[in-house]
């Protein structure tokens, strides 16, 4: 068995070379989502060799989602032998509440898990160093040191998919928080007698935001089997019910990232995930909602987010590149991306 990364503290998002991805063997990443699975084989050079984008499947529990992620990457390194490589890191997103320095992913309300040893399940099986991360914070290190927020210090990456969380960076460096919930905005009820949320609350904002919370309201109210993107659609033709399903969405990711801007101070925020490719269809109500909410506070630019339903497992393999074995003798240093601090 490899032992995984045991390094807690924030990410660095300063890369220390022009070619952050490069390094000594092949490494991947890979996000496991509530709805998609995506993958990245990233060779020694940097280059892209593979992306891949699965649907999630959950039957069989935690350990059928192990044997899973398990066989992609098993799949990942025979692509990297194909190359002449061999693959010699793993990084893994995961959402929900995830113990960084322990590898150990405790609680996640869409996928089931709780207390799952992952990285040392994974290691064992690959005998390659496994770093496990939560797929938020790792997509804000891949769109700050690959992406969107390229070259900020403070920025907020906020993405509103299946579910709704944020990722905090401040002065270069993706915290994650005493108790590894910084950013946990999804779950903050704000209204106690709204519609359930998978965590067990009401009215959190991932109930009533989420892609897949407006496309479940807009059925319950319309019927039809619909998703986001068409609300979305039938909201911009005038219908009703949609424009008021995707209005009082907005107006509560408005809210909520008026109270974090409030906080926090930051100069950008990166909005990605699912509800992303509405662009300017969701940037400029949500921009109107958080500047009525701040009033004379500084306002922060909105980006959509450059890498796409990438960029978790992109910043995955920027984390096994940094954790994964040291450089080969002789390899300049700068080849390595920031230490966890």
């Amino acid at each position: 068995m490899v032992e995984s990364a045991k390094k807690p503290g924030s990410w660095s998002i300063a890369p220390r070379s022009e070619r952050p991805l490069a390094g000594s063997g092949a490494v991947a990443g890979i996000d496991v989502g509530g709805t998609f699975t995506k993958s990245v084989l990233v060779l020694s050079s940097g280059e892209i060799a593979l992306t891949r984008r699965n649907e999630t499947a959950g039957a069989g529990g935690p350990a059928a989602h192990v044997d899973r992620i398990g066989a992609l990457a098993g799949q990942l390194a025979a692509k990297a032998a194909g190359a002449g490589e061999r693959l010699t890191a793993l990084g893994v997103a995961v959402p929900g509440v995830v113990d960084e320095a322990a590898g150990v992913a405790r609680y996640s309300a869409n996928l089931g898990w709780r207390d799952l040893d992952l990285g040392g399940e994974l290691s064992e099986r690959l005998g390659i160093s496994v770093s496990i991360g939560h797929d938020v914070r790792l997509g804000a290190l891949g769109e700050g040191v690959l992406g969107a927020a390229r070259g900020v210090a403070d920025f907020l990456y906020v993405p509103v998919g299946t579910g709704v969380a944020a990722a905090v960076v401040l002065d270069g460096h993706v915290r994650r928080g005493r108790h590894g919930t910084a950013g946990e905005v999804g779950h903050v009820a704000l209204d106690e007698s709204g519609p359930p949320c998978g965590c067990g609350r009401r009215g959190c904002l991932e109930a009533v935001a989420s892609a897949a919370a407006i496309a479940r309201r807009y059925a319950e109210r319309a019927g039809g089997d619909v998703d986001a993107a068409a609300v979305l659609a039938r909201a911009s033709a005038g219908e009703r019910v949609a424009l008021e399903v995707w209005q009082t969405a907005v107006a509560a990711l408005g809210a909520t990232l008026a109270h974090a801007q409030a906080l926090l101070d930051v100069d950008l925020i990166v909005v990605g995930g699912g509800l992303a490719h509405a662009g300017d269809a969701l940037l400029s109500p949500l921009e109107s909602e958080i500047a009525a909410r701040l009033g004379w506070l500084p306002r922060p630019r909105l980006a959509v987010a450059a890498l796409g339903d990438q960029a978790a497992c992109l910043g995955a393999a920027l984390r096994a590149r940094a954790e994964g074995p040291p450089e080969a003798p002789g390899a300049p240093p700068e080849r390595q991306t920031g230490d966890p601090r």
